[in-house]
């Protein structure tokens, strides 16, 4: 541990189990829910299903190595310090690096389309940039704050799913579901609709990355990173069948909205109307989870000086990260105001899945005393992470690689200042 993690103010551990599943659930189970089936279909149709049962995978083997890593390092920057502690400096860097760049820019996603679903006409930027402001300085008045919101938010949103799913299941048809084994683009297609659906997968991140401030880290952080990603996986896989079983492939792709659509087509107004609540309630919650987490990961940034060092300031009331928190929601409400990201999803899967191979890479080089899950899952892991990247659409890996050439030239720029 360097001398200035060792000095640095730490936060309170507040957490039980159930608040931990819940951020979880509130991370997975947001915008990704309601929009990541659109960019699926298009690249693998029905076959999106097969997709979803890849990053299910690969989720898996990432969520079991986040949890072997913050039962060894229970504090807060998840894959940043995990990288540092196991890999070395650079490494932590990058993953850090990649992970507030690209999840500041979901941030931004997740406020446009919280705004679309709620704000009249001429109003989406300000609502945005409004609910980026309001759920700030809920993150910023304590952790119980956040994680009772998040059960609030989390509840609503798993009943207005019920709520569509079952209308879709009444008013569908199996047959729309016939061709999911012969998908459009081949194996293709379905690893990049694996590496889209993954962007909805990560939320259990945020987890590790409140690891300073979870009760028992080493019993309760394991067992809530696995129970949430369960709990995304049924959530996912019922509302995939749902969409596709009224929708079917192309009628999928060519929607901006699959679940919505898939509703109107079956059902009355009012259950449309719970889906719009449904979808807007989800976005606020990742996009909490999401201030949330970035604030600890540039806390732990601020600690090593690889961002500003007031970054590092925790609030002597609120025990949380006030400085990194609202940097954050300041640098998202510039970004809602200037750029429309809802479509940003290939990006953050970018940065997301080379955050997980940084993860899987230091879980496989942990010692065998720190050791809960076998090498082979942590090498399965690096491997998927880098398939599914490479099959993502090439903006999206242009855009992401140049993001990262930039971060490395700030850290260069940075550590010969230093020197």
């Amino acid at each position: 541990m360097s001398a200035v993690t060792a000095s640095s103010p730490s936060l309170d551990r507040r957490l039980g189990l159930g608040d931990a599943v819940f951020i979880g659930l509130g991370s997975m189970i947001g915008a990704g829910v309601f929009a990541a089936y659109a960019p699926a279909a298009r690249a693998a149709g029905t076959g999106l299903l097969i997709g979803l049962a890849v990053a299910a995978v690969v989720a898996y083997c990432n969520a079991t190595a986040s949890a072997q890593l913050a039962a060894a390092y229970p504090r807060a920057g998840g894959t940043y310090l995990y990288g540092r502690e196991v890999l070395g400096d650079w490494w932590g860097y990058l993953a850090g690096w990649g992970f507030m760049v690209g999840k500041t820019a979901s941030c931004a996603a997740m406020a446009l389309t919280f705004a679309a679903y709620v704000a009249p006409d001429g109003w989406l930027r300000p609502v945005a940039a409004t609910v980026v402001v309001v759920l700030a300085l809920v993150n910023c008045a304590g952790i119980t704050r956040t994680a009772l919101l998040t059960r609030v938010l989390v509840s609503l949103v798993l009943i207005a799913l019920v709520v569509a799913a079952v209308a879709c299941w009444r008013g569908g048809s199996t047959s729309e579901l016939d061709g999911w084994s012969s998908p459009e683009h081949g194996p293709y297609g379905v690893l990049q609709s694996a590496g889209l659906l993954f962007f909805a997968f990560a939320g259990y991140a945020r987890i590790a990355t409140l690891g300073e401030e979870v009760r028992e880290p080493q019993r309760v952080i394991p067992r809530a990173i696995v129970a949430a990603l369960a709990g995304a996986v049924v959530v996912y896989v019922a509302v995939a069948v749902a969409v596709l079983s009224v929708l079917g492939g192309a009628g999928t792709a060519a929607s901006s909205a699959p679940l919505a659509d898939a509703v109107r087509a079956t059902s009355s107004p009012w259950v449309v109307g719970v889906v719009r609540v449904g979808a807007a309630l989800a976005s606020a919650g990742g996009l909490l989870a999401l201030i949330a987490g970035l604030g600890r990961t540039g806390l732990a940034m601020a600690r090593e000086r690889d961002l500003p060092g007031w970054l590092d300031a925790v609030h002597p009331r609120f025990r949380v990260p006030h400085r990194a928190e609202l940097t954050v929601a300041a640098s998202v409400v510039v970004l809602v105001l200037t750029i429309d990201l809802r479509g940003a999803i290939g990006f953050s899967s970018f940065g997301v899945l080379l955050y997980y191979f940084v993860a899987n890479a230091s879980a496989y080089r942990q010692s065998a005393a720190a050791r809960r899950f076998p090498r082979w899952l942590q090498l399965l892991g690096c491997t998927s992470c880098l398939v599914l990247v490479a099959t993502l659409p090439w903006r999206s890996v242009v855009v992401g690689l140049a993001v990262f050439a930039v971060g490395i030239g700030v850290r260069a720029v940075r550590s010969g200042a230093v020197g």
